[in-house]
C-alpha cells in the first residue's frame, strides 16, 4: 500500500530521478507532498543553496514526462539568472529558451518552454498570459517575493499567470515588510 511505504519509495514510485545528485530530503518530502495533493499553486520556502532549482525542475520534469503540462515557463529577477535556470534545465533533459523576449510573439519550437524576468513581464503581462495559457503550463516564479517589490509587478504576474495550470512559488523570503505588497499565488493566514 502507498500509505506503507517509505519517503524514498514512494519517490521512487513517483517516477526516475532526472539529477545526477540523490534528492535532500526535504525535496523528496515537498514531491511527495505534491503529487499527493496536485495543487495548482504550491510555495516552496528554503535557505539559499537549499536546492529550490534542483527541486523545480524535477517536478517539472516528472509534470512533462507525464504530460501533465507541456510547458514550463520560469520567471526571475535578473537576466542573469535567466541563463543559469536554462543552463540547469539543459542538464535535466529540459530546453527552456532565455532569450526570448517581449519583441518575440510565440514560444520557439525545439523548446519545452521560457525563461523571462519580472520587468518583462511587467512590460507586456498579456503576451505572457497568452503564452502560459494556449498550452497547459507550470509557471515557476523564482524568488516570488521580488513580485511584491512595488506593486506593478506583482499585479502584472497576477494578470500574467492567473489562468496558467500550474504554478510554482520558489522563495527564501516568504513575507513583504509591508502589508500591501502581498507576494501572488501566495495565502496569507
Amino acid at each position: 500500500m502507498a500509505s506503507e511505504m517509505g519517503s524514498a519509495a514512494r519517490v521512487e514510485a513517483l517516477g526516475p530521478q532526472t539529477t545526477s545528485r540523490p534528492l535532500r530530503a526535504w525535496q523528496q518530502a515537498a514531491l511527495i507532498q505534491y503529487e499527493e495533493q496536485s495543487p495548482k499553486d504550491f510555495l516552496v520556502t528554503a535557505t539559499p543553496g537549499a536546492g529550490k532549482t534542483t527541486f523545480a525542475l524535477t517536478l517539472a520534469a516528472r509534470l512533462l514526462a507525464r504530460r501533465e503540462v507541456a510547458r514550463v515557463v520560469v520567471v526571475c529577477p535578473t537576466d542573469h539568472l535567466r541563463l543559469q535556470w536554462a543552463d540547469a534545465a539543459d542538464r535535466m533533459g529540459i530546453v527552456l529558451d532565455p532569450g526570448l523576449t517581449n519583441a518575440v510573439g510565440p514560444v520557439r519550437a525545439g523548446t519545452q518552454g521560457y525563461v523571462t524576468t519580472y520587468a518583462q513581464v511587467a512590460g507586456k503581462p498579456m503576451l505572457h498570459a497568452a503564452r502560459a495559457t494556449t498550452v497547459k503550463s507550470l509557471v515557476i516564479l523564482d524568488e516570488v517575493h521580488h513580485a511584491g517589490d512595488g506593486l506593478s509587478w506583482g499585479e502584472a504576474v497576477e494578470e500574467a499567470f492567473g489562468r496558467a495550470g500550474r504554478r510554482l512559488c520558489l522563495t527564501g523570503t516568504p513575507f513583504r515588510t509591508k502589508a500591501d505588497e502581498r507576494m501572488p499565488f501566495v495565502r496569507y493566514e
